[in-house]
């Protein structure tokens, strides 16, 4: 008896079974700053092809959930699981969660000078793709540079602003563009954008919600920090979670926002700042 293995239909079921299951699963995280609890016990499930975002206001522990999830070393993590692709994350280096497709949009975005932009991105793509997929062949310094052309077209940026060094005499919405385009190029499969839509004007809102919506896909999920809900009517998030004093306090879908947006965060003991 002889038994046939169809290698395609099995690594097509293995795919599938993949993004069947949760791209993020996280279970009564805990996390201190500097001896201090932030964060008191989160649960939060990310689908894939799923975004979610978490509303709160100042000081609720949203963007210490966003920088825990990264592996800065200022947080801690007291207690709680966190696996992402059914890896354990919280035992990996930064570097080994953005191999793995994890991103994170910077609040503060930082300088980087005598580095421009398309040389950042171009060595971040190398390393990312290289650890993805180590048999992917890597574009060439050309082919890379034309690539890049085209996502900063679709981001109305010029692409001169690619040969200025990273975040050096940016303005605030110029800084949150170019982490959209960093997101374009690298095609993460979870996005963690911390307060991206803070200081943009309505143009620049609308291109950094197009540039986040063209890349949405089975393949591609985001978890959006916010205060507002004025990035959520060009982004339609699948869920909404409202973060207070570090614990995640109601769920539901889109109108959600636009409850919070009437009635701020009274009923949960805190008023909108």
């Amino acid at each position: 008896m002889s038994i046939f293995i169809d290698t395609v239909n099995s690594e097509a079921v293995k795919v599938e079974c993949i993004l069947m299951a949760p791209l993020l699963s996280i279970s009564d995280l805990h996390v201190s700053v500097e001896g201090t609890a932030v964060v008191h016990g989160v649960d939060l499930t990310v689908n894939p092809g799923e975004i979610h975002a978490i509303m709160g206001p100042n000081g609720s522990g949203k963007s210490t959930l966003a920088n825990t999830l990264m592996g800065h070393p200022k947080y801690e993590v007291t207690e709680g699981s966190a696996t992402f692709l059914g890896k354990d994350l919280l035992s990996l280096e930064p570097h080994e969660r953005a191999g793995l497709g994890l991103f994170l949009a910077f609040q503060y975005p930082k300088e980087i000078a005598g580095v421009t932009l398309r040389s950042f991105l171009f060595a971040a793509y190398k390393a990312q793709m290289t650890a993805r997929d180590p048999k992917k062949k890597i574009l060439s310094p050309i082919k890379f540079k034309k690539y890049l052309e085209e996502k900063m077209k679709a981001l109305h940026m010029d692409p001169a602003f690619a040969e200025r060094h990273v975040n050096q005499g940016f303005s605030g919405g110029e800084k949150k563009k170019a982490e959209v385009l960093q997101l374009s190029v690298l095609e993460p499969r979870l996005a963690l954008l911390d307060e991206t839509d803070s200081g943009l004007d309505i143009d620049a809102l609308k291109t950094v919600a197009e540039g986040v919506n063209a890349m949405r896909s089975p393949k591609f999920s985001a978890i959006i920090v916010t205060h507002y809900a004025r990035i959520l009517d060009y982004i339609i998030p699948d869920r909404i979670h409202v973060m207070v004093k570090g614990k995640i306090v109601k769920s539901g879908g889109p109108e959600l926002a636009k409850i919070l947006e009437r009635n701020g965060y009274r009923k949960y003991g805190i008023s909108q700042s």
